[in-house]
């Protein structure tokens, strides 16, 4: 068998070879998510709302429908859309709500929640993607969302409590610091795992009793780590 991809299966051309529209490319995308398991219909139409091509540059923009990760500055990438969505999904993202990101990235995990919260707080050790960041949501007009440039790992304690929390780098157990930040009755999604290989999508509900675990599926993370980068 040829490992060359069938032209037939390129989600930027039609069933014939010719290049389909911006709609059917969406089309295809939201299919994919719904084959993924993502149900939430809520979830489904942020999904739908922003573009992750505007968090890509250069080629990569080109494959901004696809379900695979890509790389961004910094030596980071942008997760699949299929687990972004996943992730939102599990967070149970009410309009009231006010979220805490660890992990910024691209951009593009915040300004999903941003679609679904009232505000949303997103921290990142690296100051060029804030900087990057930043530049996109002023461009789509997010302005509930405030990306802050620092050391992710003690939350943001000033803005505590939260109802909603979510790290998009694996930690090896859900951090302290960031459960002291969240609300009772809140709920953090974090991958949890010391192997960069094996990982857990954990779902934590927090009550006045105590937590709550959840394993929801195997995902593959950078590490969560300590301090500001170098760049």
């Amino acid at each position: 068998m040829s490992d060359r991809p069938d032209p037939s299966d390129d989600p930027a051309r039609g069933g014939e070879g010719g290049p389909v529209s911006r709609a059917e490319q969406i089309m295809r995308f939201v299919y994919t998510l719904r084959s993924k398991g993502v149900r939430d219909a809520a979830v489904l139409q942020a999904m739908e709302r922003i573009d992750r091509g505007a968090f890509l540059r250069g080629v990569f923009a080109e494959r901004a429908y696809d379900d695979t990760p890509l790389p961004i500055a910094c030596g980071q990438t942008i997760s699949q859309p299929s687990v972004v969505a996943l992730m939102t999904e599990a967070l149970e993202v009410g309009p009231r709500d006010k979220v805490l990101e660890i992990g910024t990235g691209s951009g593009y995990q915040a300004a999903v929640l941003s679609q679904l919260a009232r505000r949303v707080y997103t921290v990142e050790r690296h100051r060029r993607l804030v900087g990057e960041a930043r530049a996109v949501f002023d461009r789509l007009g997010l302005s509930n969302i405030t990306a802050i440039a620092a050391d992710g790992s003690f939350g943001l304690p000033e803005q505590a409590p939260f109802d909603r929390i979510i790290l998009t780098a694996a930690a090896e157990d859900p951090p302290g610091p960031l459960l002291a930040q969240l609300r009772p009755g809140g709920i953090m999604v974090v991958p949890v795992g010391q192997s960069d290989t094996v990982q857990s999508l954990i779902k934590v509900r927090k009550s006045e009793a105590g937590l709550d675990y959840e394993e929801l599926r195997a995902v593959r993370f950078v590490p969560l780590l300590e301090g500001m980068a170098l760049d």
